[in-house]
């Protein structure tokens, strides 16, 4: 074993070798492997143990390790994106096999464009006829929500929603960030910081010629908080995706790829029905925020004012060992651009300015980045920002209020973009309403949706 090398273009399969999870540690091991290398450990660990389970909850708490095992190994997987896939520690069903294959392939859409790869009909999970699936029981478990929170604009959003409606729930987040314990901490609510810890064979095979790129993190998380849902006894994991997340990227010669497919509907409808027919029947999961666009979020996040020296929806701040960031906003990519950007018409100026310590919409050498989130000349940037309509109907807005128009970034976009514009792609109160499919438990969307129409 020990004279293993890592060659990218010589491996031949991908092994889901077993899961375990010891309830009196808290610990839930994932172990993979590549051809005969050595075994890829991760571990995810829950804070609060031991944990008592009855049987019930024991068996359901495995099928969301095995559902999360089966998830989490897109990081590993795409190291070497071999042909063959094997499940080793029991198989699995077809429509176990269909949902992690959509995942996969779905979710490495950006890998596989940036590295010129195409997996479509590579991804195959070998399904087992004769295992059962779809037949979870109900385990009764307790109304309370566990929320995953990001340290950004729209988890807040969510959290001070549910707090208003009275809804029970754990500000939950995973890793090491310290950006985001200290936005939890302000919320004033329970917490729950979850460990994980990758293979640390994946960083050297990385340095020894891996593929690399972005995977669906979204999904993994989904199924992390799911099986922690099951272990603690509680009904509901409430994430705060928006539609705009099912839009992606329209590239010339591509088609569309979307950096943020696990924060879209397609997903989020799909592991919600799986949860349920497959893990517990009773368990929830949903985005609080889908019948919302970006913009619609901002206008609400706009109304607090609680979490302006805390919140940062910078990705540079986030990286997988928790570096506390000197600054919160780095004012240069394309998050900062458009949360910025979002919030401008919904926020007086010196507040916005204050919170990110410069205006962004009065530098020059800021105009490519908003290009890019108009749809101007370029797609829109791989990452967890809005459609292109949000970003025109925002900039039109604020090239029509004196304390915005003479900067630099908004008057340009008056004098070049705005006059080719249409008077329905310039129009921010259209964009407000709450609209389209989401999985909003119905007595719950019947309070929250007058909240969301003001």
């Amino acid at each position: 074993m020990s004279q293993w090398q890592f060659n990218r273009d010589a491996i031949v399969a991908f092994r889901f070798v077993r899961s375990g999870f010891d309830p009196a540690s808290g610990v839930a091991r994932l172990v993979y492997a590549f051809d005969d290398g050595p075994e890829l450990v991760e571990t995810v660990t829950l804070p609060g143990a031991p944990f008592a389970l009855d049987d019930a909850r024991a068996a359901a708490a495995m099928r969301a390790l095995r559902l999360l095992h089966l998830v989490a190994g897109v990081s590993y997987y795409k190291a070497a994106v071999p042909a063959t896939i094997l499940v080793e520690d029991g198989g699995i069903d077809a429509a176990t096999g269909a949902l992690v294959e959509e995942v996969y392939l779905n979710g490495l859409g950006e890998f596989a464009y940036r590295n010129g790869l195409d997996l479509h009909g590579r991804v195959r999970f070998p399904v087992s006829n004769g295992v059962a699936g779809g037949d979870a029981p109900a385990l009764g478990l307790r109304e309370h929500a566990l929320v995953a929170i990001g340290g950004g604009k729209d988890s807040l959003v969510s959290i001070e929603a549910l707090r208003a409606l009275g809804v029970g729930q754990t500000v939950a987040w995973i890793g090491g960030s310290q950006l985001i314990r200290a936005c939890a901490g302000r919320t004033g609510l329970p917490m729950l910081n979850i460990g994980r810890q990758l293979a640390p064979e994946l960083f050297e095979f990385n340095r020894q010629g891996a593929w690399n790129g972005h995977i669906p993190v979204t999904a993994v998380n989904s199924a992390i908080l799911a099986f922690a849902a099951v272990v603690l006894g509680v009904d509901q994991v409430v994430f705060s995706n928006e539609r705009s997340a099912s839009y992606g990227s329209l590239i010339e010669g591509t088609g569309e790829v979307n950096h943020q497919w696990s924060k879209g509907w397609a997903f989020e409808r799909a592991f919600a029905a799986h949860l349920r027919s497959h893990v517990a029947a009773d368990l929830r999961y949903y985005s609080l925020l889908r019948p919302l666009s970006e913009l619609a979020v901002a206008r609400q996040f706009a109304k607090l004012d609680a979490y302006d020296a805390h919140f940062s929806s910078c990705n540079r701040n986030f990286h997988l060992l928790g570096e506390r960031p000197v600054n919160r906003w780095c004012g240069v990519c394309p998050k900062c651009h458009f949360v910025f950007l979002a919030l401008a018409p919904f926020m007086p100026k010196p507040r916005l300015v204050g919170i990110f310590g410069r205006n962004l919409l009065d530098d020059p050498a800021q105009v490519p980045g908003f290009d890019a989130l108009l749809e101007y000349r370029d797609h829109k940037p791989f990452e967890c920002v809005g459609e292109g309509r949000e970003s025109r109907a925002a900039m039109a807005a604020l090239a029509a209020r004196p304390e915005w128009r003479e900067d630099a970034v908004v008057a340009r976009f008056a004098r070049e973009i705005a006059p080719q514009l249409g008077a329905d792609e310039v129009d921010v109160d259209a964009l407000l309403a709450p609209q389209g499919e989401h999985g909003i438990p119905a007595p719950l969307w019947e309070r929250l949706r007058e909240r969301f129409a003001a």
